[in-house]
């Protein structure tokens, strides 16, 4: 081998050993503890370039140097994968980890939870004010239209978009239990099982409850008697825009509105609050029972009967313990 020959080959091998040198260096360095001590969160828009993420990122803390992260992308062939939304990046995370974070797209999920039994009014009040989510809602739903239930979502999502899956929900949820539906109910249709549901719903606050209470409702329905009951006549004084903000009278039985109950029979034009999914199906699959009557009784739950006599001792028990209170 001459003079020349071996020259090059020396410096080929330094060369070939000052790479594999600088390849277990990097390596070292991207998947090596980074430098975050605290968790953080970033957030990454949609649309930004793999350049300005790793600059955010060595802003942040979260990785030592922002080239880390580009030429690691590159080399993953990943740049393209990376997802935009808010991450937290927890401490000593690697490039490496930072970038599988980022590929999987585990964004910080938020939450929003709709209690049962709230009107449409309220539940667009309650999005409204959470400012992880963006823009206007078009129009406030009909009543009935919403499936309370917890919903997740990502931070800048739209309010509106938040609203129409809950009100795909309902439409999901009602067709499945609308299928397996008990027989001989006096309900029509799906919608007139969600304005009995809403009632049952704003009756009682005890889930071991809506069976019956449901049952009570399709008893009174089947024998042509009036539901009456009281939530109806509130939604007739406030038509869903407002609480009553005092207690019923009894000569507010009177009002003469079609959604008061006690006025007029069957169920109320449509319903007074947006029920659950327990609330529907207690009124697709209610108790059987002979009950036709049901009062407070005193402890947050109800007394049933099935004869008047029966129910107007239960208003008597009941009346005896709000007087000793």
């Amino acid at each position: 081998m001459g003079r020349t020959a071996g020259c090059f080959f020396s410096l080929l091998v330094v060369a070939i050993v000052a790479a594999i040198a600088a390849l277990l260096w990097f390596e070292r360095e991207v998947t090596s503890p980074g430098p975050l001590a605290e968790p953080v969160t970033v957030m990454i828009p949609s649309g930004t370039s793999v350049t300005t993420i790793a600059g955010e990122l060595e802003r942040k803390g979260v990785v030592a140097d922002a080239n880390y992260v580009m030429w690691r992308a590159r080399w993953r062939s990943e740049g393209h994968l990376l997802k935009a939304g808010e991450y937290i990046f927890d401490p000593g995370m690697s490039v490496d980890q930072v970038l599988d974070r980022m590929v999987e797209g585990m964004t910080v999920v938020h939450r929003v939870t709709v209690p049962e039994g709230l009107t449409s009014l309220e539940i667009v009040a309650i999005l409204n004010a959470n400012e992880e989510l963006t823009g206007e809602i078009a129009e406030i739903p009909a009543q009935g239209t919403i499936l309370p239930e917890t919903y997740h979502f990502e931070r800048g999502e739209t309010r509106q978009d938040v609203l129409d899956r809950m009100t795909d929900a309902l439409d999901s949820t009602l067709a499945e239990l609308w299928a397996g539906r008990a027989d001989d109910l006096p309900i029509a249709s799906p919608e007139e099982a969600v304005i009995l549901a809403s009632v049952v719903e704003k009756e009682t606050g005890l889930a071991a409850e809506r069976p019956h209470i449901a049952g009570v409702f399709v008893n009174r329905l089947n024998r042509g008697m009036r539901l009456q009951s009281d939530p109806t006549v509130i939604f007739a004084l406030t038509q869903g825009q407002a609480p009553l903000g005092r207690t019923l009278l009894r000569s507010d039985w009177d009002y003469d509105d079609p959604y008061n109950t006690y006025v007029y029979a069957g169920l109320p034009p449509g319903p007074i609050a947006n029920p659950g999914r327990d609330a529907i199906a207690a009124v697709l699959n209610p108790l059987e029972t002979t009950d036709i009557y049901f009062v407070a009784d005193g402890t947050g739950g109800h007394a049933f009967a099935e004869t008047l006599a029966e129910h107007n001792r239960n208003v008597s028990a009941y009346k005896a313990s709000q007087s000793g209170n």
